[in-house]
């Protein structure tokens, strides 16, 4: 797989790729969060970050209409990864707060990410957004 890297202030490296909006793309977004978290010494993040990655890319193939998505990981400081995934569609991600059985096989992904990350948000663009989570990643000592 080739990984495009970006410098960023901090001096760590940010790793995007674009992939079709199809559910099997969710597993080259797993390697990617991977990829980059061994990149920078950060594997003790990377049952969170894939689980990020997979219900963020879940969530943007279910409810836009997009062709293509694009995954982002980086560093915005040394204190946190950012996970993010960008789609076409400028319909902002809605958390189910119900306590309907529909919770036991869908609209868990938002609540998961809410649980799973130390904050997330939606950055909206003219042409769509993207949507993400960040971990909290300790410094090296």
């Amino acid at each position: 797989m080739i990984v495009s890297a970006q410098p960023r202030p901090t001096g760590h490296p940010g790793y995007s790729e674009t992939f079709p909006a199809v559910e099997e793309s969710a597993e080259a977004a797993r390697k990617l969060v991977k990829i980059a978290l061994a990149a920078w010494h950060l594997d003790d993040l990377e049952d969170s970050g894939v689980l990020l990655v997979t219900e963020l890319v879940a969530n943007a193939i279910k409810h836009t209409n997009t062709r293509s998505i694009r995954i982002v990981v980086s560093r915005p400081s040394e204190r946190f990864v950012r996970i993010g995934v960008v789609d076409k569609a400028r319909v902002m991600p809605e958390m189910v707060k119900s306590d309907d059985d529909d919770l036991l096989t869908s609209g868990r992904g938002l609540l998961l990410i809410d649980a799973l990350a130390e904050r997330w948000g939606t950055d909206m663009y003219r042409w769509g957004k993207q949507v993400w989570a960040e971990l909290l990643s300790e410094p090296a000592e």
